[in-house]
């Protein structure tokens, strides 16, 4: 088996590698923090298949994603059910509520958790994890309180970026990989 060609400090590996739940926002993460509205009205968003693919590569490593956005749409809820994400909260300004709700349905402590934001609201999840991670692009608070940050900006690849680094902390990337070049 070839040697996976992305590499991450041991320490930054040692933070990650008892994580079990990802929190992701969405609008400057999983999106470009862009928002189109329709001539109707109707709000569109630009994913990233990347990011998309990370996501479930997370599953299938037993690592569950979640998302908190405090913004709520028909785009958004089709695009988290076609990637088989069940721990959402939608329409929450006030994020850490919702984190612990779902560490305590997956019975889970801070320490076995990571977030990825981009703005203050994400700031209260971010500072309680045991791995924080911001897009390139992220606010400067949200980019100072990151353990890590990514090369890639919001809604480029940022949140693959993360995915990946937390699938090589959990030992699994390699063997996911190999499923690809088999």
């Amino acid at each position: 088996m070839p040697s996976p060609a992305i590499h991450f400090s041991p320490e930054l590996l040692l933070k990650a590698q008892g994580v079990r739940v990802a929190f992701f926002d969405v609008d400057g993460v999983l999106t470009d923090g862009g928002l189109y509205f329709s001539d109707t009205g109707e709000t569109l968003k630009r994913f990233n298949t990347l990011d998309g693919h990370g996501l479930k590569l997370l599953q299938k490593a037993g690592i569950t994603p979640a998302v908190i956005t405090g913004r709520d749409s028909q785009p958004l809820r089709t695009r988290l059910q076609a990637l088989g994400i069940v721990h959402v909260h939608f329409g929450t300004e006030d994020k850490r509520p919702a984190a612990e709700k779902t560490l305590a349905a997956l019975g889970l402590d801070w320490s076995q958790a990571a977030a990825m934001g981009d703005d203050w609201p994400d700031l209260p999840v971010m500072r309680r994890c045991a791995l924080a991670c911001a897009p390139a692009n992220a606010q400067a608070e949200v980019l100072a309180a990151a353990h890590y940050v990514t090369q890639r900006s919001g809604g480029h690849g940022a949140a693959r970026e993360f995915c990946d680094l937390l699938l090589v902390a959990s030992g699994q990337y390699a063997a996911l990989l190999e499923e690809y070049l088999a």
